[in-house]
């Protein structure tokens, strides 16, 4: 079965954000295929739970906001000096778990000694620290469960308007609405920028979020 979050009541949701097909009853070994046959050079972002095979192209809106909230996360690590190794949309396996997630933005922090200057292999590494998705139009894959089931110990979420953080307690994910990974942050920091960044441009906004993070880390 083939559905496609483009089939919508209003025509003008369809230049939203991203374009998505998504396929049924597809195998491991189909979708192993499926990524050797389209390669790494390529705009969608495909990412297979259980048997379901999503394929996502983003468009504008959707990068915006990826983009945005990860030059948020890099200045983030940079005022508090962390380590980060960032993967953006790498593919990550793990075909015990019948999972195989291209999330929007992935990075270790906490792990990242484990895995700096290697090969990420989930078989034998952690997971990312931290996990972005960006689903602005409906998705029929369950990222949450998905993610949790890889024990990904942070997960954020952006629908376009909202922020949802997920932190994995005890095998579960509870909605949380600070960050494990940057106790200084708010959500209402996270919209701010994002709003900046429309109306002041991304270089004054990062400027402005510097000083703004500095003061904070000062008092």
């Amino acid at each position: 079965m083939i559905t496609t979050s483009e089939v919508i009541s209003n025509p003008q949701e369809i230049q939203l954000a991203e374009k998505r097909v998504t396929l049924n009853n597809i195998s491991w070994d189909a979708y192993e295929q499926i990524l050797d046959a389209l390669g790494d050079n390529r705009a969608a972002h495909l990412t297979y739970y259980q048997g379901m095979l999503e394929i996502m192209t983003p468009l504008e809106e959707h990068e915006s906001g990826s983009e945005n909230i990860g030059m948020l996360i890099h200045l983030l690590t940079e005022k508090l000096n962390l380590n980060i190794k960032s993967m953006a949309s790498t593919t990550l396996k793990i075909p015990g778990l019948k999972v195989g997630a291209e999330p929007d933005k992935c990075y270790y922090i906490q792990n990242e000694p484990l895995v700096r200057g290697k090969t990420v292999n989930l078989a034998v590494d952690p997971p990312p620290d931290l996990i972005l998705e960006v689903d602005i139009t409906h998705t029929d894959i369950n990222k949450k469960q998905m993610y949790q089931d890889m024990k990904v110990p942070e997960f954020w979420r952006y629908n376009g308007t909202k922020l949802t953080i997920y932190l994995l307690e005890q095998g579960e994910y509870r909605e949380s609405e600070i960050s494990n990974t940057f106790a200084i942050l708010t959500k209402s920091m996270v919209y701010d920028f994002l709003a900046q960044c429309k109306t002041q441009g991304e270089t004054q906004t990062k400027r402005a979020f510097r000083k703004m993070l500095q003061a904070q880390i000062q008092q």
